[in-house]
């Protein structure tokens, strides 16, 4: 028997998946299904979780992973009742464009966060559309010193980001899942 922990915490695994699910597949039924293929692959899979931390993150990838099997076998198996069905495109990214948007509303406040140098490159060139050209004459600066800014604030900006949040990408490396860290850093003025 599942002691009463272990069901609050599958219910709660339970809360975060369905809606991310139902947004990918057709119905009520699919979703059903795929959300007792993501719970068994991750039951299978959890022993080979190598961070507890990195769980979050891990749960979406084997979310994804389990939809896109739904739906490369659904699309094997369509029944056509004679006539052409129309294709609706099942629009897969959404939700993570979603996770995109609301991590870049936030970047701005972890720009903000860099030493004076950085922070003045990246609002520039990143949060403003300057070229680093344009963001060089404005500061006064070469052109290759402007460089060196805006890479040396993309490094710190990226270990800000890790540091606050698991931040999970795709094969294409767009941001697909966004989680806090327990112990992470959020700046002055982000909602946690």
């Amino acid at each position: 028997m599942i002691d009463a922990a272990a069901r609050g915490a599958w219910r709660e695994l339970e809360a975060k998946l369905r809606p991310f699910i139902a947004r990918r597949v057709r119905s009520e039924v699919d979703t059903e299904d795929v959300l007792q293929d993501v719970f068994v692959r991750m039951q299978r899979g959890l022993a080979g979780l190598r961070e507890n931390e990195r769980f979050g993150p891990w749960m979406y990838q084997v979310a994804r992973s389990a939809i896109v099997d739904h739906q490369r076998v659904a699309a094997k198996h369509r029944v056509v009742d004679g006539h052409e069905l129309e294709e609706q495109p099942l629009d897969v990214e959404d939700d993570d464009r979603a996770v995109e948007e609301e991590l870049a509303s936030y970047l701005a406040l972890f720009v903000a966060m860099l030493p004076s140098p950085y922070r003045e490159a990246l609002t520039l060139v990143e949060l403003e559309g300057l070229t680093q050209k344009q963001a060089a004459k404005m500061l006064g600066i070469s052109r290759s010193g402007m460089k060196s800014r805006v890479q040396r604030g993309r490094v710190q900006l990226r270990k800000a980001l890790e540091n606050c949040c698991h931040i999970a990408l795709d094969a294409r490396g767009r941001v697909v899942a966004c989680e806090r860290r327990a112990d992470g850093r959020l700046p002055d003025g982000c909602c946690g």
